[in-house]
């Protein structure tokens, strides 16, 4: 197998894990959002440590100490990752997976945004139009529901900023999921210390099945995002980037065929607004790539079709 068949089949299988997350926080219930993201960052923190003393890589650590800027980028990248996956299970049992499906469809366009609003970057025409109909679609979910649809919004506001906070630091995965969930790692370990003590914990009580899904929720965390470092290092951004749909198209699968959650007409016409913007989006994206791409490989491009000679973002 190529490497980069074996970086799609990386990014399809992460993508799909992702996809089938509903599912699996579902499960963890009786468990209250609070205790199920507590033991998520607990045992994240525990499974990416025993995967790093295999690999007797703890080297960074020296460089976390030294560098004080890298330390605060990391714990912001921590309380913004906690405040996504709090929300994301909060959304997911207390039956609202279409709303968090809405809020990973429209995540690039919140990432786009960002890049204006605080990297300074200049957007393309179709990126502007691509916004704009994400912006409408935002505005018929919000009459449909009666309220904005915060949910999505934060899941989109919270991973978009992750997105820009790790985008300025250089920690492979391993290492940054471990010092993102370590941040994490105290007021999770003292709730769950208190929770204990007031009789509320559900682990332990249920079952030994549930129990064993709570310990391997660090498991679940962890393989997925591996196995996209590993795409990402194989696979082009623009492949990428359309992998990237096929976990909300999943978890909106789940919550409208599974779990029956409603989808009336005017939701529907919500979503295909955004359908519409990340179709926008997307072929913007796949038409840039390729004249960049010809620009590399014939100079004279460059010369004949200056249009397509696009400045990066």
């Amino acid at each position: 197998m190529g490497d980069e068949r074996r970086g799609y089949l990386y990014g399809l299988t992460a993508y799909a894990l992702w996809g089938f997350f509903p599912v699996y926080f579902k499960l963890l219930k009786p468990a209250s959002p609070l205790e199920i993201l507590a033991h998520r960052v607990i045992w994240s923190v525990v499974f990416i440590s025993l995967l790093l003393a295999v690999a007797k890589n703890w080297r960074f650590l020296a460089r976390l100490v030294r560098d004080r800027r890298l330390l605060g980028g990391i714990t912001l990248a921590g309380l913004l990752i906690g405040v996504n996956w709090a929300t994301y299970i909060y959304g997911v049992n207390s039956s609202r997976v279409v709303e968090t499906a809405l809020g990973y469809f429209i995540t690039p366009l919140v990432v786009v945004l960002l890049g204006v609003t605080v990297q300074r970057e200049r957007l393309r025409a179709w990126q502007w139009v691509a916004v704009g109909v994400g912006a409408a679609a935002v505005a018929v979910l919000t009459v449909d529901y009666g309220h904005l649809p915060y949910i999505a919004l934060l899941l989109a506001a919270s991973f978009g900023t992750y997105s820009l906070v790790k985008k300025r630091l250089s920690m492979p995965p391993a290492e940054g999921l471990f010092v993102e969930s370590s941040v994490l790692a105290v007021p999770a370990l003292a709730y769950l210390v208190w929770l204990n003590a007031s009789g509320g914990a559900e682990f332990g009580r249920v079952s030994a099945w549930h129990t064993v899904l709570m310990v391997l929720s660090g498991v679940a965390t962890a393989v997925p995002l591996l196995l996209f470092a590993g795409a990402a290092n194989r696979v082009p951004l623009v492949g990428l980037g359309i992998l990237q749909y096929v976990a909300p198209i999943l978890q909106l699968g789940f919550g409208v065929l599974v779990f029956h959650e409603p989808m009336p007409a005017p939701r529907l016409a919500g979503f295909a607004l955004v359908w519409v913007a990340l179709i926008i989006f997307t072929v913007d994206g796949v038409r840039r790539a390729g004249a960049v791409q010809r620009t590399a490989t014939d100079p004279a491009a460059a010369t004949a079709e200056p249009a397509t000679a696009l400045p990066p973002r």
